[in-house]
């Protein structure tokens, strides 16, 4: 596998993860609702620049692998994978629902943004996510481990912004549509789950082939 067939491999996975109804996910749609287009993005920018923390600390930790502990680093890439495969099926076996959500307090745009990145740091599944993945994708044969988690963590910001941004901009017809609709909110959880053990499944096998 190449760096680019890599790259696409990690794109899936990041999208299954990032699509799945969620604590970022309802924090925007809730700010949406009550603030309006403006603040539902400045919880999406928020939690934008948390995912941006998270994707630091995760290439951070497999650089540090890389460099002082290899064997420390294959047994966290096959720990990772174990790991999104048990989510995976959780979800594939799970029956996700959105409640609908009220109308809250009024907030500044910038409060939201800091809200937002305060709910996607303290997030302890957000750490468990990056040192799962991170593991499976940063190669030291693809060139600088900081290069590789430069590019992939533009990629998660880009890809939060394109799902919770459009998120916010149709917030009352998404809300609509996960609270009067949970077979469909049931089937992206579903969804995401079976790329989820598809995509680490795939990943389990390349690690073995370069162990």
């Amino acid at each position: 596998m190449n760096y680019h067939e890599n790259l696409w491999l990690f794109f899936t996975l990041l999208f299954g993860i990032i699509i799945v109804p969620g604590m970022d996910m309802l924090f925007v749609l809730a700010n949406s609702l009550t603030g309006g287009v403006k603040r539902g993005l400045a919880a999406t920018g928020g939690i934008m620049a948390g995912g941006a923390v998270h994707s630091a600390y995760g290439a951070a930790g497999v650089g540090v692998l890389v460099t002082m502990l290899p064997q420390l680093f294959n047994v966290l890439l096959f720990a990772g994978v174990a790991y999104m495969i048990w989510i995976g099926i959780s979800l594939i076996r799970s029956s996700i629902t959105v409640e609908a959500v009220g109308p809250g307090t009024a907030r500044s745009g910038w409060r939201a943004f800091r809200q937002g990145a305060v709910t996607c740091l303290v997030n302890p599944k957000a750490y468990i996510f990056m040192f799962a993945v991170y593991p499976q994708f940063l190669r030291p044969e693809y060139g600088p481990i900081w290069m590789q988690g430069l590019i992939m963590g533009v990629m998660t910001v880009v890809t939060q912004f394109a799902i919770y941004g459009s998120l916010a901009m149709t917030a009352g017809r998404t809300r609509d549509l996960l609270v009067a609709n949970p077979d469909v909110t049931a089937f992206v959880g579903r969804f995401a789950g079976l790329l989820l053990v598809v995509v680490s499944a795939f990943s389990l096998w390349q690690g073995w082939k370069s162990a």
